[in-house]
């Protein structure tokens, strides 16, 4: 039996997670009998909205305080119309934003809502517009945006102030999808259309129970409000001391390619007292090869995106770009951890972009705003590795490798037989202590 959906009315969202709410004041505007299409029955409508809900509008906007961090809130009101966006939904949304950019705090949206408000027309529908401004103003501000997505989130309101937020969280269960339930197609899949579809298609980060949602949104205010012009220094080796470095290359790879050595997850708990993760390419797909998000170390937040031995998928390499440029905008330093043979090569990878994905990464890091801290903690496997590293400022642990190319493949580029493969990887010269020779890496932790 599947429990039931939450469904809360605007001011139990803010409740159930802000404290010390103060409304905004909706701004004036001239009142037009029964709307700018003069819809029959709209202003009727409208108050038995009113009455109904106790609100003015199908949003409420205000300042509040979230596990100690102020922020402007907005929350629907989807018994409200249905939560729809019309002119005044716009004129309380547009100063909401704008408050946001003048006392510089963050902005969740706690959204549930139909879409635009037929009963407007397309004076509604552009109202999407203002919003999309509105949102893109304060990314360049710099300013976080986070959005919970509750039950139902469709239409415009997703594609805008869900979609757009630079962290996508959901309540279990919830509606989340651009067509409603009465305008999809009639053999549509409705598990396509939930909070937990969304996020295994990388279109949202987490699915996050009403009582844990509080915590979680107060630990990524706190993370993402936090900015810091310092690089993050790299981890501690949690394998073998700087002392114990392989003899040959070929012994490089085994003890790189080894089942008992740490990986990303262990660097990650040693690293950081607390993390959040992102998760999804936005663009349909995810990869669990690739970790992502924000953690707190010696008492400020970097940004990481990790490798975890595996072949990383295109979807891994457009969610570390998105990661890597959202740290950018919000000040935060970022820490890359790599370990990989190498970028997935199958013609599935061919035909999800491997070759933009990866030049998405190369792009993200060269371009970087804030300074990018690389740690080669396992294989560095050519290209698919090196998208990840950050020029002069990238070490390497005492079992890692990196290198042009593997050695089992360069033995049969150059057509040697496979006994010469532990040779190659002499000539190749992959030990750490080679890199560091080689000036490729800084140092060997």
């Amino acid at each position: 039996m599947t429990e039931p959906v939450a469904r809360y009315s605007a001011r139990e969202a803010v409740a159930l997670v802000a404290d010390n709410f103060t409304e905004l004041p909706c701004p004036a505007r001239e009142h037009e009998p029964d709307g700018p299409l003069a819809w029959q029955g709209y202003d009727a409508s409208r108050a038995r909205a009113r009455e109904r809900t106790g609100e003015q509008e199908s949003v409420v906007c205000g300042r509040a305080t979230i596990g100690g961090v102020e922020a402007v809130v907005l929350a629907f009101e989807f018994g409200f119309l249905g939560g729809s966006l019309g002119e005044r939904t716009g004129d309380l949304l547009e100063a909401a934003y704008s408050e946001a950019r003048a006392h510089r705090l963050p902005v969740v949206a706690l959204v549930a809502t139909g879409g635009s408000r037929m009963q407007e027309g397309m004076r509604a529908l552009t109202q999407l517009q203002r919003v999309a401004r509105q949102s893109a103003l304060t990314r360049q501000a710099g300013l976080p945006q986070i959005a919970v997505l509750r039950d139902p989130t469709t239409g415009g309101g997703w594609a805008t102030l869900g979609a757009g937020a630079d962290v996508v969280l959901a309540l279990p269960g919830a509606q989340v999808g651009f067509a409603g339930s009465r305008v999809r197609p009639a053999d549509a899949d409705p598990a396509a259309y939930t909070a937990e579809a969304q996020v295994a298609a990388g279109a949202a980060d987490a699915v996050v129970r009403p009582e844990e949602l509080r915590g979680t949104l107060a630990l990524w205010l706190e993370l993402l409000t936090r900015p810091s012009s310092e690089p993050a220094p790299p981890p501690r080796a949690l394998g073998a001391s700087a002392s114990d470095l392989p003899d040959t290359g070929w012994a490089a790879v085994l003890r790189a390619r080894s089942l008992e050595r740490p990986r990303a997850e262990a660097y990650l708990d040693a690293y950081f007292t607390r993390r959040a993760a992102v998760g999804g390419d936005r663009c349909g797909g995810t990869d669990p090869g690739m970790l992502c998000g924000f953690g707190e170390h010696e008492g400020r937040t970097v940004a990481y995106a990790a490798q975890c031995g595996t072949a990383t998928r295109p979807a891994g390499y457009r969610t570390a770009a998105r990661l890597i440029r959202l740290a950018g905008r919000l000040g935060v330093p970022v820490l890359t951890l790599v370990d990989t043979p190498g970028a997935a090569n199958d013609a599935e990878a061919e035909r999800q972009g491997a070759g933009a994905a990866i030049a998405d990464v190369f792009d993200a890091v060269a371009t970087a705003r804030t300074p990018v801290t690389t740690l080669v903690i396992g294989e560095g496997g050519s290209g698919g590795a090196l998208a990840l590293a950050a020029p002069g400022r990238t070490w390497a642990t005492p079992d890692s490798y990196f290198s042009v190319i593997a050695p089992e493949s360069a033995a049969a580029i150059l057509k040697r037989p496979e006994e010469q493969v532990r040779a190659t990887a002499d000539e190749l010269r992959v030990r750490p202590q080679d890199l560091v020779a080689l000036g490729v890496v800084r140092g060997i932790t």
